[in-house]
């Protein structure tokens, strides 16, 4: 009796490790397959790269205050010495907050001083509306290889109506005083170091003045490549699609020149918000001014640097993702 309880326990002893062990290895499969299918997070860490926007939309509750400010030229005739390199005039300045209604569903608001368009007088004092709606997230498995978000703006100017007709403050109705914005946003992560993101964009305005374009298509690209465990170079670029017809009616009768607007700069996380340093030719803040209507030069010194600071606040925890 003795001798055939012992060969039962020696059995049982002998083979519990073994499945043990297999139990363990499948459920250790099955957590590394879940991990992979997980979303990609923190493509980006703000909504915007400089001029681009990102992929990222706020979490369900959270509240984002920016200040976005630009500069005068650094360079060329209106730069250097006399304007402290640009620091002693502004071109335009952001003040706006963005709210999340869900994960995926973000929405803006906000106003801008307004920088001059070059082709006419200029609008100021836009006052904005936007909306961000992530339809894609990145998985690590490459399941889903890429984030696609949808972004649209709707801006209104309230500069003070022009008499001279010709001007595309010459306003008639209040819709000529509208201006929009979509945009598809497909990013990708390829590592913790680097981030690309591609934007197809259409540009609407409803008054514009002589051989400028009501609609404008546009590209942009830009990228964050992450130095070290705070501190990233980002960049963007658009180039706009405007007809050969308006670039040389505005060279030759105006002798203006449109330019595409190229951004650099570094991002700096701090722990509360996140700080960018950037310079760009471009003296507008808005889609909707920057891609039409880019008349500076990188070449000729007219690029200024700006900043942007942003900061999130959690108005009420969202517990519905918490697993209890």
């Amino acid at each position: 009796m003795m001798r055939n309880t012992f060969t039962v326990f020696l059995l049982i002893s002998c083979f519990t490790p073994v499945f043990s062990q297999t139990d363990m290895s499948e459920l250790f499969k099955d957590s590394l397959q879940s991990e992979k299918s997980n979303p990609v997070i923190s493509t980006f860490k703000s909504p915007r790269i400089i001029n681009a926007r990102t992929n990222e939309t706020l979490h369900k509750y959270d509240l984002q205050f920016m200040v976005i400010h630009r500069f005068g030229d650094i360079a060329g005739d209106f730069g250097g010495l006399s304007s402290f390199y640009g620091l002693d005039n502004s071109t335009d300045i952001l003040i706006g907050f963005e709210y999340g209604i869900s994960d995926q569903l973000s929405v803006g608001i906000g106003r801008t001083k307004g920088a001059p368009n070059g082709t006419s007088t200029f609008q100021r004092e836009l006052f904005f509306l936007d909306g961000k709606l992530r339809i894609l997230q990145q998985t690590k498995d490459n399941h889903i290889p890429v984030s696609l978000t949808l972004f649209g703006n709707s801006v209104v100017s309230a500069t003070e109506e022009s008499d001279l007709v010709t001007s595309d403050t010459s306003f008639d109705k209040f819709g000529d005083r509208m201006s929009y914005t979509l945009q598809l946003i497909l990013s990708r992560k390829f590592s913790d170091q680097l981030s690309l993101v591609l934007l197809p964009t259409y540009i609407h305005r409803n008054l514009v003045t002589y051989q400028d374009m009501n609609n404008l298509f546009a590209l942009g690209i830009g990228g964050r490549l992450k130095v070290s465990r705070r501190m990233a170079v980002v960049f963007d670029y658009f180039h706009s699609f405007r007809s050969q017809e308006s670039k040389d009616y505005f060279l030759g009768s105006k002798e203006f020149k449109f330019y595409n607007p190229l951004s650099v700069g570094l991002e700096i996380e701090t722990g509360g918000h996140v700080f960018s340093l950037d310079f760009t030719n471009s003296t507008a803040i808005l889609e909707n001014q920057f891609i039409p209507s880019t008349s500076s030069n990188w070449g000729d010194g007219e690029f200024r640097w700006g900043f942007s600071i942003s900061r999130t606040f959690t108005l009420k925890e969202n517990y519905e993702n918490y697993d209890w």
